[in-house]
């Protein structure tokens, strides 16, 4: 178990917000799988404010398991605490702030990983949502922005002070975008400087990886993100490690293809089939990834617009993996 707030997590493990993936769909995926906490995509505050059909699609949280995490991004103070309370009265059970984007697009508004260069307004945000919602609120960073202005553990002093309930630590500048390697000794960093938990990210793609950045940092918790891309199962074989010490066996390839098909049932249940059958394109490109005759399957699914179409291609694959490793079925 393990607290954030009031807001009790069954377990120390996190699916991390990530736009173009976390949708609803996905999260009851993640959840399904042992993800402790699932949160939403970010989403811009102040069009939720505004009541953009689409945003306001996005906070749908109706029939998820609890808990589930809303990740706001925007740079006013006012607006973002306004959305937090539109976001808290939708059902969200932690809001997180975002400071840690690092795309052109969000960081030339002054939000997600512009944040880091601004702290008084970081710490005027974080107050604001604070001051404006009951339930627990996070702020998820960066290291800094770049190489010569590692603040991280500033931020995260000055979030802790205006309130913050927990930060989320993914220790990559903004110019490193999503490259190089994540410098985890600045976890370990801002767990001694702040006495609320402190969650780590940044290059877990494996249990032994979650395993190995609790035992370097100290953290609190662990947060998953492109490590459970097409890869739900890293949660539960991750639990399973962190409980007995032995590794679980990898997930057989019809296991992949049966959970790429649940995902696919679900996005069309929530998105209609026409949008669903595109958006999924890319995740059922991870589900395969790895898998024989991968490349010509991907480039079957790229081609098909029903949920029909994607189905037969997926049987297709099962029956010619059957054929070719028939003790794994």
């Amino acid at each position: 178990m393990f607290e954030i707030g009031s807001v009790s997590i069954e377990n120390r493990l996190l699916a991390a917000p990530m736009a173009g993936f976390t949708d609803k769909a996905f999260r009851i995926i993640l959840k399904n799988h042992g993800a402790g906490l699932v949160a939403t995509e970010m989403i811009s505050a102040q069009a939720l404010v505004y009541g953009q059909e689409k945003t306001m699609f996005m906070l749908d949280l109706s029939g998820e398991e609890p808990p589930v995490a809303v990740q706001l991004f925007g740079s006013d103070p006012r607006i973002i605490a306004q959305a937090a309370r539109i976001a808290a009265d939708r059902g969200a059970h932690i809001i997180d702030i975002n400071m840690g984007c690092p795309t052109p697009r969000i960081v030339k508004n002054g939000e997600g990983a512009a944040l880091m260069r601004d702290p008084n307004r970081a710490v005027r945000i974080v107050e604001a949502v604070v001051k404006a919602v009951s339930v627990p609120v996070t702020v998820k960073m960066r290291s800094g922005w770049d190489e010569n202005s590692i603040n991280c553990c500033q931020i995260a002093v000055l979030a802790e002070e205006a309130g913050a309930h927990a930060v989320t630590v993914h220790p990559r500048t903004r110019e490193q975008l999503f490259s190089g390697k994540a410098d985890w000794s600045l976890i370990r960093a801002v767990k001694q400087v702040v006495k609320i938990p402190v969650i780590g990210n940044g290059d877990v793609t494996s249990p032994q990886k979650a395993r190995q950045m609790l035992e370097e940092t100290g953290c609190d918790a662990v947060m998953i993100g492109r490590g459970c891309l097409g890869n739900p199962f890293i949660f539960r074989r991750t639990l399973q490690y962190l409980e007995t010490g032995e590794i679980p066996p990898e997930p057989t390839a019809e296991e992949r293809i049966n959970v790429a098909r649940q995902h696919l049932v679900l996005a069309c249940r929530f998105k209609g089939e026409t949008k669903a059958v595109l958006e999924m394109r890319k995740h059922l490109g991870w589900y395969i990834k790895g898998l024989p005759h991968a490349t010509a399957v991907r480039a079957r699914m790229n081609q098909a617009r029903t949920l029909s179409e994607i189905e037969a291609i997926l049987e297709g694959l099962s029956h010619r993996l059957t054929q070719m490793y028939p003790d794994e079925h």
